[in-house]
């Protein structure tokens, strides 16, 4: 399991005691993969990271960030010199020179010279200019040593099972991607993954962080108004086999994406102690096999889908 700091970013800078206090419980409780992004509180989640971790031995643990957009202006986690816009549009950068310029200040945030995993954030409205810039830009890094692993990060698994195939069409002189983010779409709920990105990723070495396993909730019978009306009936179906098994829904959701060989952990988010500590055990909570089977007998899950042993 690894922790994404998108919650914990929006606890900063208001928050920023409580924020490192997550960071720090995580690690007490042996979370050693750290996955933040310039976005999540303007900066903020960086900053805290960066210092959450300062005094951790650097090999000890897993960093990770993203690249391809600016954070919002006004932040107050600003660097001098830092580009940012309030145009949505326009805060994409997924350009050579883009790129480096947002990992430079990233890792002046992070307080590190070094990162093992970055993603290209959602690029699904710069696709081509990501390829052509900022992809080549983490291949160099890659090169130098500067960052470990090249990977993406979007909920288009459209999109990563054809950024899976660089580097094998018999390009010796490109190595292609080494992992991806993808969010939502190797779920409980969703096993859209499943037909083609993962297989490619099993066969291939490219090891996947399944995020956004929750759905903001929807599983666990949060409001999900914008979610069709058969979305919200699976759910809730799904909710009720798990109660039938005894099985929290939230355990269940949490452990599903690990069963697939592909699927190197799972991210959660935090916004407190407690919520992390709740995620922490549910991750651990037992589940029967007989719930794996019964959800796949009612078509709720692909009767494909690898199960967690």
């Amino acid at each position: 399991m690894g922790l994404n700091l998108a919650a914990v970013g929006r606890l900063a800078p208001g928050q920023p005691d409580h924020a490192t206090a997550v960071i720090d419980r995580a690690w007490q409780r042996g979370l050693r993969l750290f996955d933040t992004a310039p976005q999540y509180g303007d900066g903020s989640a960086e900053r805290h990271t960066g210092l959450a971790l300062a005094t951790r031995p650097r090999d000890d643990f897993v960093l990770t960030t993203k690249v391809g957009q600016h954070i919002a202006a006004g932040s107050a986690y600003l660097w001098l010199g830092e580009p940012t816009t309030a145009d949505d549009d326009q805060q994409l950068d997924f350009t050579y020179d883009g790129v480096h310029r947002s990992l430079e200040q990233s890792m002046r945030r992070l307080g590190t010279d070094r990162l093992d995993v970055v993603h290209l954030h959602d690029p699904v409205r710069r696709a081509d200019e990501a390829l052509r810039g900022g992809y080549k830009a983490l291949v160099q890094l890659r090169a130098a040593g500067t960052i470990g692993a090249i990977s993406a990060s979007t909920d288009h698994v459209g999109l990563l099972a054809e950024y899976a195939t660089i580097g094998r069409r018999g390009n010796q002189h490109d190595p292609g991607f080494d992992c991806f983010l993808i969010a939502g779409r190797y779920t409980l709920l969703d096993q859209s993954g499943l037909d083609l990105l993962l297989p490619r990723c099993a066969a291939w070495g490219l090891g996947v962080m399944a995020a956004g396993v929750l759905h903001h909730g929807l599983l666990t019978g949060a409001t999900a108004p914008n979610q069709p009306a058969y979305v919200r009936a699976r759910a809730e179906a799904i909710r009720r086999v798990c109660d039938l098994h005894g099985v929290p829904v939230r355990a269940a959701a949490l452990q599903f994406p690990l069963g697939h060989p592909a699927v190197a952990t799972v991210l959660v988010g935090a916004r407190s102690l407690q919520q992390l500590d709740a995620d922490i055990a549910m991750f651990n909570h037992p589940i029967p096999a007989a719930l794996w089977a019964d959800l796949k007998q009612r078509n709720l899950i692909e009767q494909r889908s690898p199960v967690p042993q």
